[in-house]
């Protein structure tokens, strides 16, 4: 169940990526409920998403500061 939360939140992630501040609020929903190997994950992904997408950068914070 793990690898679909995992997959769910990046498609929550990629869906609200329009918004800078419901990004990061999702964002921080994200690290509270999924497993540290997970965040992992999703930091690797996040690195390659928001390449494209800079002004999402800041949001890596989030993950940053846990």
């Amino acid at each position: 169940m793990s690898k679909q939360m995992l997959d769910y939140t990046k498609s929550v992630l990629k869906g609200v990526s329009f918004d800078v501040n419901l990004f990061c609020k999702e964002l921080e929903k994200a690290c509270k409920v999924l497993l540290p190997y997970e965040i992992e994950e999703l930091v690797t992904w996040l690195t390659k998403f928001i390449k494209e997408k800079p002004e999402l950068q800041h949001c890596m914070l989030l993950i940053n500061n846990k």
